[in-house]
């Protein structure tokens, strides 16, 4: 009876063994094999999502096409500069730290102090941006002196509604009132000129 579970035992451990050897093999052949693909294949490479970029590839114009399609647009857009065909012009100026879209006869209100006074006319000389109904132009950036002239008159200078602070604690006995008044200027627009020198 002791010797059929010891030839068991022997078997099993045989078993095993040729299975451990078995397996080493197949990993090997699996690894030689691996091997042999990479160095046939080196060239290639897989088509993932990160072997290329996810937008569409851009082609860019000639340069040749380019600039005479650039030469025509500038010319275009001078020649209704000159006979006038570009209706009413909208600007954006740069004024008092903060940017406005303006059009002649606007009126502007600015929470600071202007050095002009009542009645006194100013030009604005930061222009970002100048359009009309068939073009725009726009500066990078800003627009050049000689190409676009914004001015305004200076219509009232007053001070804003006041504003009051409360601060209060409860059972503290603590009350701070202050009353906030800020000055207030206010522009009309009263041209805006764009002169033919596009280059």
């Amino acid at each position: 009876m002791a010797s059929p579970s010891v030839f068991a035992c022997r078997d099993k451990t045989e078993q095993s063994f040729y299975r451990q050897e078995n397996a080493f093999l197949l990993s090997s052949a699996v690894r030689h094999q691996s091997s042999q693909s990479t160095s046939l294949q080196q060239g290639l490479v897989a088509k993932t999502s990160l072997t290329s970029p996810p937008w569409p590839e851009v082609e860019l114009p000639d340069p040749v096409e380019e600039a005479k399609y650039h030469a025509e647009v500038v010319q275009k857009v001078n020649k209704m500069i000159a006979t006038g065909q570009y209706g009413r012009l909208f600007a954006v100026v740069h004024f008092a730290s903060k940017q406005w879209k303006i059009t002649s006869e606007d009126l502007i209100m600015m929470d600071n102090v202007l050095e002009a006074e009542c009645g006194d006319r100013i030009r604005m000389e930061k222009v970002l941006l100048v359009g009309a109904d068939d073009f725009t132009l726009v500066g990078r950036p800003l627009l050049g002196k000689d190409l676009v002239r914004v001015e305004a008159t200076v219509i009232e200078k007053t001070e804003s509604w006041p504003k009051i602070n409360m601060h209060f604690w409860k059972r503290h006995n603590y009350q701070r009132k202050k009353i906030i008044v800020n000055p207030q200027t206010v522009l009309r627009i009263n041209t805006i000129e764009i002169f033919p020198c596009l280059s």
